[in-house]
């Protein structure tokens, strides 16, 4: 028998040892690989249209009425940076058109109550405008912050967040081709009251459409044509924002059905006259002794995208529930 020497037979247990402990390394990293599921996502706007689009996700969208406009002027781009910073998946903007065709960020017809100009933005151009500041809180003028038009703002939000550009759907050719020039399109959302076929006509004339959803008034006659009119042909949008006046059988049997198409339940919780009175809104979340005693009642609903004046509050409920990052 040839004998192996001392010290190859040393090498040889420490090569073997070394062995084993790599593989074992290699199994238990390509066991984890094997266990996720977590996609890894090139930009955050994409991860958070993936969890809308995902039917069995019940991560919650976040979304901010006029950005943070209790610290900065509503529809700023200041307003629009801090709830990014916060973590709010969707901004809310409004948006008009000024006498030159520029579209801007407003929610009103004209600019009195958030600058110290006065006139309506029709009547104005958009170099008129800029000779303005935008007000803060309390008729506090800012020193520098001009109202930013819509360019500005989606160029803010571009692969950050999502957008639902409100009170604009006049404007919906020039916000489609503003988005397609942008690289913006799947990040941008309208919702209207229009009908079906009204909606499907101006959505034919793109090759490349902006994301839509209806605005179904339930408590109200036209709301629940609306609502039928999806229901009975068959539409299944990507969510339905619900609002309501007062609870009852028609809130109950329009969410059921909801849930039974598939599409994500979008609620608002900004002001009592959308969301079934006093009680159920931000401000009665911010004066329960605990906020889930408002908002729980949304996720019992099953919505899984809240529109709300008090990101910061929900998100912070969200997240000790596990149902937002």
């Amino acid at each position: 028998m040839t004998s192996i020497p001392c010290s190859v037979v040393v090498l040889y247990v420490i090569t073997n040892d070394a062995m084993r402990k790599l593989l074992t390394i290699i199994i238990a990293a390509f066991a984890i690989i094997s266990c996720s599921s977590e996609k890894v996502y090139s930009t955050r706007a994409e991860k958070i249209l993936a969890e809308i689009n995902d039917p069995n996700s019940e991560y919650v969208v976040v979304i901010s009425h006029r950005g943070d406009w209790r610290n900065w002027p509503e529809n700023s781009i200041p307003a629009i940076e801090s709830i990014i910073k916060m973590g709010v998946d969707m901004m809310e903007l409004d948006v008009k058109m000024t006498k030159d065709s520029v579209l801007v960020l407003m929610h009103d017809k004209n600019i009195d109550r958030m600058t110290n100009g006065k006139g309506f933005i029709s009547d104005m151009t958009y170099d008129s405008l800029m000779t303005f500041n935008l007000m803060r809180a309390h008729n506090v003028k800012t020193d520098s912050l001009k109202i930013p038009t819509l360019r500005e703002a989606l160029l803010c939000c571009k692969d950050r967040i999502l957008v639902n550009v409100d009170h604009a759907y006049p404007y919906y050719k020039e916000i489609v081709e503003l988005a397609e020039e942008l690289g913006v399109t799947g990040q941008v959302l309208m919702k209207g009251k229009s009908s079906l076929d009204k909606v499907n006509e101006d959505m034919s004339k793109h090759e490349n459409n902006l994301l839509y959803m209806p605005i179904i008034d339930i408590n109200k006659p036209k709301g629940q044509a609306l609502f039928a009119e999806y229901i009975d042909r068959g539409v299944v949008p990507m969510a339905y924002e619900v609002c309501w006046q007062k609870p009852g059988a028609e809130i109950d049997e329009c969410v059921a059905k909801i849930h039974e198409t598939g599409s994500k339940l979008w609620v608002n919780t900004f002001w009592p006259s959308v969301c079934g009175g006093f009680g159920n809104d931000d401000d009665a979340a911010l004066l329960a002794a605990d906020p889930a005693d408002v908002y729980g009642q949304y996720i019992e609903m099953g919505a899984t995208m809240i529109q709300t004046d008090r990101p910061e509050m929900l998100l912070d409920y969200l997240r000790s529930i596990g149902r937002h990052d």
